[in-house]
């Protein structure tokens, strides 16, 4: 969440079944996204751009109903918090298929692999099968990544419109993470046209140093994309080409045996 995001993007205007009070409290639970997150009522307040007198009772609501607790300074979330993303995680169709299709890949290829869906410029990772660290910051189900640098980004903004992209990388504060991101906005617009054409995005270390990552798109029975699927390994193992020529293959069926048993939503 970024202090960019004023408050009054959370006001509907003329939309009388539009809870204001629900959307600034789901507002503030994302501000804490991150490792052992603890926030001053003004970091929440810097974060979310809302007040601190909303984020003052945003945080006294969550806390009386256990969903977060404070040490008298900073806040922090409780486990309870973890419903929330458990009642999807328990019935949605993506999680539930994906995993064991990602347990069977990564123990063929010994690399770490993932699911990931877009969201408001980011990919949000729905299932994950790691079979050993290779990234400093640890990633798990629920974690979120920039779109622009990643090749699960790439991959889900390649099933957009030119005009789409165009749009969604307009809204990107673009960031160097290493010395190998792409931060032009027109040479993504290039690398994602690629991406559309071949069907697959490599990355090469332009997140983290040491890092490379191969990802495809995943469609449901009636051609729909409706995820992407990487895998990820260590630059210092694992070349270009042998993610191109090893990886590739074994990702690309994982890919559509986990489209084959998903289903439109009715």
């Amino acid at each position: 969440m970024s202090a960019t995001d004023p408050e009054n993007n959370l006001f509907r205007g003329g939309d009388p079944d539009f809870m204001t009070s629900l959307a600034r409290g789901l507002h503030v639970i994302r501000a804490f996204a991150g490792v052992d997150r603890r926030l001053t009522i003004a970091d929440v307040s810097r974060a979310t751009g809302l007040t601190r007198a909303v984020v003052r009772r945003c945080l006294y609501t969550l806390r009386e109903l256990g969903y977060a607790a404070t040490d008298g300074r900073t806040y922090f979330l409780q486990p309870r918090i973890l419903n929330l993303g458990y009642a999807y995680l328990s019935t949605a169709a993506m999680p539930i298929a994906a995993q064991p299709v990602l347990e069977e890949m990564s123990e063929t290829l010994g690399e770490a692999s993932s699911v990931a869906m877009l969201d408001d410029g980011a990919v949000v990772y729905v299932a994950r099968a790691a079979t050993k660290r290779i990234m400093s910051v640890t990633l798990g189900v629920g974690s979120r990544l920039p779109a622009y640098c990643t090749a699960l980004g790439r991959v889900l903004l390649s099933q957009l419109s030119e005009d789409q992209v165009t749009a969604e990388l307009a809204k990107v504060d673009f960031v160097s993470h290493t010395k190998h991101t792409v931060t032009s906005r027109k040479k993504l617009e290039e690398i994602i046209s690629q991406v559309r054409a071949e069907g697959f995005a490599l990355n090469d270390q332009e997140l983290e140093i040491g890092l490379r990552s191969i990802a495809v798109p995943v469609r449901n029975v009636v051609g729909t994309v409706v995820a992407a699927m990487n895998v990820s390994t260590q630059a210092s193992r694992v070349s270009r080409r042998e993610l191109l020529d090893r990886c590739l293959p074994i990702l690309q069926a994982a890919s559509e045996r986990l489209g084959s048993q998903l289903t439109p939503l009715r």
